[in-house]
């Protein structure tokens, strides 16, 4: 049992949960300066600037991935100062507005481009293939952690996220003050000479950086989800912004975990005959587990999860 476990679930799992809490913690930020739409946006920008990076290069690689949706990223923002400017119209229709043409356009290019053979089409788009990073050397169960051979063989993926969640976390308490004086007063910040529009712009910048890295393996619809369903929960729990990290990073996990159990075995659990996707029943836990903090948590009464009465 234990063997099958580290086989065909360890992986899978790890990288659910370090994807959650990569999107998570920038995810706080957002929420509490009311730019939770901007995870929104990012996850569905970083589309076509992944399809086209792999049809200009042709192979599914890190660094023409983050460079291509960095480049989406650019023209979503250009797109969405030239809306609001030349429309006349307010910032989140504008987002709005951009952030579905070129999620639509990205899934057009898909529909449209050979791509099934190297797992980028709409399906893995959207739930990714988390299912499928089954690590098939570990036949020795918990032994082929200590195993060389073994540890060589682990689906790049999870050593892609990880890196990525150890820097959003790295990055996260370094610039901690910073991030905490401008979120939740930006008058003050600046009246201390903080850059603070350097430090929305590289949370942002962080946001993408995670969205790109669980992209390949968790899809967007679970991107979407950690990015605001667990920081929104949280916010719920406490009027500490260093407790509602915990709870965030909390939720993400057990959202990750349950969500991955749930979707191999929760339908068997009803008589089904198939498992459902994981990325689709993380997300689904994810946002039980907010309608639960709505219904029961200990600031459920707050209008909204806004930054007005945290500290």
């Amino acid at each position: 049992m234990g063997s099958e476990f580290v086989q065909f679930s360890l992986t899978p799992m790890l990288i659910g949960i370090l994807a959650s809490i990569a999107c998570a913690l920038p995810g706080n930020f957002l929420i509490l300066r009311k730019q939770a739409l901007i995870g929104d946006a990012i996850s569905h920008v970083v589309l076509p600037g992944i399809v086209v990076a792999f049809l200009l290069t042709g192979v599914v690689s890190a660094l023409p991935m983050l460079l291509g949706a960095a480049g989406a990223a650019v023209v979503a923002v250009i797109l969405i100062e030239a809306i609001k400017r030349l429309g006349k119209i307010e910032p989140g229709a504008a987002m709005g507005v951009t952030f579905t043409t070129l999620f639509a356009a990205g899934v057009l290019l898909l529909e449209q481009t050979d791509t099934s053979s190297v797992h980028l089409d709409v399906e893995h788009a959207l739930m990714g293939n988390l299912e499928s990073l089954i690590w098939f050397q570990a036949r020795d169960g918990w032994a082929s952690l200590i195993d060389p051979v073994a540890l060589a063989a682990l689906p790049p993926e999870l050593g892609r996220i990880a890196l990525v969640c150890a820097l959003v976390v790295a990055l996260t308490l370094v610039f901690w003050r910073w991030l905490k004086i401008s979120t939740f007063d930006e008058g003050f910040a600046d009246a201390l000479g903080l850059p603070t529009g350097a430090i929305g712009f590289g949370l942002v910048i962080t946001a993408a950086i995670a969205a790109v890295a669980a992209f390949d393996a968790v899809g967007s619809i679970i991107v979407i989800a950690m990015f605001i369903c667990p920081p929104a929960a949280a916010r719920l729990m406490t009027n500490s912004l260093e407790r509602q990290i915990w709870w965030s990073v909390a939720f993400a996990v057990l959202s990750a975990v349950l969500g991955y159990v749930f979707a191999g075995y929760g339908p068997l659990w009803i008589g089904a005959q198939h498992a459902v996707s994981a990325a689709g029943m993380i997300a689904t836990v994810s946002g039980l587990i907010l309608g639960l903090t709505c219904l029961f948590g200990p600031h459920r009464s707050r209008i909204g999860v806004g930054k007005e009465t945290a500290t």
